[in-house]
């Protein structure tokens, strides 16, 4: 079975991330597809069992965050990653443009009220991070927000929403929420090639819009705006893992192979049982046995 480090694609704390010395593509992880599908399967079976205890032993909650850029997989990856998670301990968010709901209040509120209970997984696809990503591309986002014109001053205003990030997610650690955040890096050419397949399948036209080539001429700003985002929040409590996304099987062994790690590392085990409470499970299970015998 292939060895995939998690270490490999992690963003230390305090490392300032340049995107383009980061590879968006590695060598192949599986030798065939078959073999491919044979190592997804162990990671998601895995997958799959951890979750159970960590349903049962209730004291942790885990935040999966997906940030990329369009085309990169993300739905993909979440889809085949989790294939094997039982739904009634997972709930996937996707956030798009705020509601003006939303509008009337801070920038995280909308995503706290969608935070993962104990024994449960959260997973964002798109997240608060937008708020230091297309805002950041877009400022004129801003204007709609109803923030006082006196705390809009220029970089000010990224540095006081990465503090607030980084201290709530401070916050949800010691509260027992564990978060791993995946940036998908995409290269330009790749993102090109994925908007023409989706222009070519019939089947596929639907996941194609005008506004996908409108963001794509940001492609540098957007760049700019994750690697200073990345630089910032990657805490070690909370850490981003860049991953090379031009190959999306190489991307979705690697994604299931540190979510499984990121569970290894908690220590999960089902609730012991006390003598009282197995002293009352045998009284009931002479009972049900005595029902058989009548």
């Amino acid at each position: 079975m292939v060895s995939i480090r998690s270490d490999d694609f992690l963003v230390e704390e305090g490392v300032e991330v340049h995107l383009g010395k980061r590879p968006t593509r590695i060598d192949r992880l599986y030798e065939s597809k078959d073999h491919y599908k044979k190592i997804l399967k162990k990671h998601v079976d895995d997958l799959s069992q951890m979750q159970q205890v960590h349903y049962a032993d209730n004291r942790y909650s885990v935040l999966l965050i997906f940030q990329a850029m369009d085309a990169a997989g993300k739905d993909s990856v979440i889809r085949h990653v989790m294939s094997g998670v039982n739904p009634q301990g997972c709930q996937v968010f996707s956030f798009r443009h705020p509601s003006a709901m939303e509008l009337d209040h801070d920038f995280l509120w909308r995503t706290n009220c969608a935070l993962p209970e104990r024994g449960r997984i959260g997973i964002f696809n798109r997240s608060y991070y937008e708020e230091v990503l297309i805002v950041r591309v877009h400022p004129e986002i801003l204007s709609g927000q109803k923030i006082p014109e006196d705390l809009l001053n220029g970089n000010d205003v990224w540095k006081s929403r990465y503090l607030s990030i980084n201290n709530m997610e401070h916050h949800l650690y010691h509260n027992g929420t564990r978060i791993v955040k995946f940036f998908l890096h995409l290269s330009r050419e790749e993102q090109r090639l994925r908007f023409l397949d989706r222009i070519d399948e019939p089947e596929k036209n639907w996941k194609f819009s005008i506004a996908d080539i409108e963001e794509r001429k940001h492609w540098d700003r957007y760049m700019e705006a994750y690697e200073a985002c990345l630089s910032a929040t990657s805490t070690k409590r909370a850490p981003w893992y860049i991953v090379p996304a031009d190959d999306k099987k190489n991307a979705r062994l690697i994604v299931s192979s540190i979510i499984a790690d990121t569970f290894r590392s908690l220590n999960m085990s089902y609730p012991e049982t006390s003598p009282e409470r197995r002293e009352e499970l045998m009284k009931i299970r002479e009972m049900l046995i005595a029902e058989q015998k009548q």
